[in-house]
C-alpha cells in the first residue's frame, strides 16, 4: 500500500507541477470577448437564429417538399406556366417551366429537386439524365433548354466538375451506362446505349445540365411571401410615406364619403364636397390628417403584399376591427365624434401578437380604419 501511494503521489506531480502547469502548455482559459451588439428579446427568447443554408440541410423529405413548393412560386414569373410533376413515371422530369403554350414540345426547363442526405453524386445524377435522354429521344418531349439538379446540399464536387465540363459528363456517363444506367430508366427493360440512341446521346448538348446551389434557391425564394415565415430575419426597413397626391383617388370614395356624412351630423349642415370644409377649419384639418393615415395604411398594405403569406395584412384589419367594435358600436353625439373615438380605439389596439404589430405605425391603425370604411364595415353615423 506504502508503494501505491507513492506510485499515486508521482502521477499527481506529473500532471500538475509546482510551476502550475505552464510547463506543458496548459494556460488559464480566457473567458469569451464581450458582445459588440445589444441582446434582442427574440435572442433571449429562442437563441441566435438559424442560417436558411443550415436550416434546409436538417429538413426531412416533407419539409423539403413543402419548402420546394414555396420557392417555385419565384419562377413564376419567368414562365408562361409552372407545374409539377408526380407519380412513379415522371420520366425525369420533377419541377418544369414552360416558356409557351407548347408545354413540352416548346421551350422549357426542368428543376430536379429531389431530396438527398448527402450532396448529390454521379451515380445519383446518372439515371436522371438517362431518363432525359431516353425519353425525349423517343419524342415523348423535347429536350429542355436547361436542366438544374436542386438538393438541400447541392452537388458534389465531382458531379459539379462534370456539370461545368459538357465533354467530360458526356464521357463520363457514357462510361458508366452498361452499370449505372442502363436497368434504372424503366422498370420493364435495360435501355442499351447503341444504335439511333447511341447516336442521338453523342449529339446531345450535355450543356443543358447544370448546377443549382442552395444558395441561389434560397435567394429565390426570399422573393416570395414565404421567406420571412420559414426563416424569420424581419422585414425590411420601411420606406418613408410621401403626402397624398392633391387630386382624390377613385380607391378613395368610400371613405370620403363617409367622413363628408359624419362632418355634416356634426354640424347639422350640408357638406357636398371637400371645398365647403374650409368653412370650417378644424375639419378640414381633420380630414387632412385622416387622409394622410389612410395612404399610410396603404402603403404598409403594399409592402407587406409580396413579403409575407396572403392574408397577413387582412388579418392586421381584422385585428383593428375587432379592436374598435364596441367602440364603434357605442352611442355617440354624432358621426364626427364616433370617428375620432374609433380611431383612438385603433390607435390604442395591442398589436403585440400580429406578424406586422411591430411595423404598424399610429397612422397604420387610424388609417385601417378608413380602409375599413372603404369595405362597409365600419360606419361613423347611423
Amino acid at each position: 500500500m506504502v508503494a501505491d501511494s507513492e506510485d499515486l503521489t508521482a502521477d499527481q506531480d506529473t500532471v500538475a507541477p509546482s510551476n502550475g502547469g505552464a510547463a506543458l502548455g496548459f494556460s488559464e482559459v480566457s473567458p469569451p470577448a464581450p458582445s459588440t451588439t445589444m441582446l434582442s428579446p427574440a435572442q433571449v427568447q429562442s437563441g441566435p437564429p438559424i442560417e436558411p443554408l443550415v436550416r434546409i440541410v436538417t429538413y426531412d423529405p416533407g419539409q423539403w417538399e413543402t419548402f420546394i413548393d414555396e420557392w417555385v412560386s419565384s419562377l413564376k414569373t419567368k414562365y408562361h406556366k409552372v407545374l409539377r410533376y408526380t407519380g412513379a413515371n415522371d420520366r425525369g422530369i420533377d419541377v418544369a417551366g414552360f416558356a409557351d403554350k407548347n408545354y413540352l414540345k416548346g421551350g422549357w426547363d426542368n428543376y430536379q429537386c429531389k431530396h438527398y442526405r448527402d450532396a448529390i453524386t454521379p451515380g445519383t445524377a446518372w439515371p436522371e439524365i438517362g431518363k432525359m435522354l431516353w425519353y425525349s429521344f423517343c419524342g415523348e418531349f423535347v429536350p429542355p433548354r436547361a436542366y438544374y439538379f436542386v438538393a438541400p446540399r447541392g452537388t458534389g464536387t465531382t458531379l459539379t466538375q462534370f456539370l461545368t465540363n459538357a465533354p467530360a459528363l458526356k464521357a463520363a456517363l457514357i462510361d458508366a451506362w452498361p452499370k449505372a444506367v442502363a436497368d434504372k430508366i424503366t422498370s420493364t427493360q435495360a435501355i442499351k446505349l447503341e444504335g439511333k440512341f447511341a447516336a442521338y446521346v453523342d449529339a446531345f448538348d450535355f450543356s443543358i445540365f447544370q448546377p443549382m446551389s442552395p444558395r441561389e434557391v434560397i435567394e429565390q425564394h426570399r422573393a416570395t411571401p414565404y421567406f420571412i415565415p420559414r426563416f424569420g430575419g424581419g422585414l425590411p426597413p420601411r420606406p418613408l410615406v410621401g403626402a397624398p397626391p392633391t387630386d382624390l383617388g377613385e380607391h378613395e370614395s368610400g371613405y370620403v364619403s363617409r367622413l363628408l356624412e359624419a362632418y355634416a351630423d356634426h354640424t347639422k349642415a350640408n357638406v357636398p364636397d371637400l371645398a365647403a370644409l374650409k368653412a370650417w377649419k378644424p375639419l378640414e384639418d381633420h380630414f387632412k390628417r385622416q387622409r394622410e393615415c389612410f395612404y399610410h395604411a396603404e402603403a404598409l398594405r403594399v409592402f407587406v403584399r409580396d413579403k409575407v403569406e396572403p392574408g397577413t395584412f387582412e388579418g392586421l384589419q381584422d385585428e383593428i376591427f375587432h379592436g374598435v367594435a364596441d367602440t364603434a358600436d357605442e352611442n355617440h353625439p354624432d358621426g364626427f365624434t364616433r370617428v375620432k373615438a374609433v380611431t383612438q380605439a385603433a390607435q390604442d389596439t395591442p398589436l403585440d401578437a400580429h406578424p406586422l404589430g411591430a411595423s404598424a405605425l399610429v397612422k397604420d391603425k387610424r388609417g385601417i380604419c378608413h380602409q375599413l370604411a372603404n369595405e362597409d364595415r365600419l360606419k361613423w353615423t347611423k
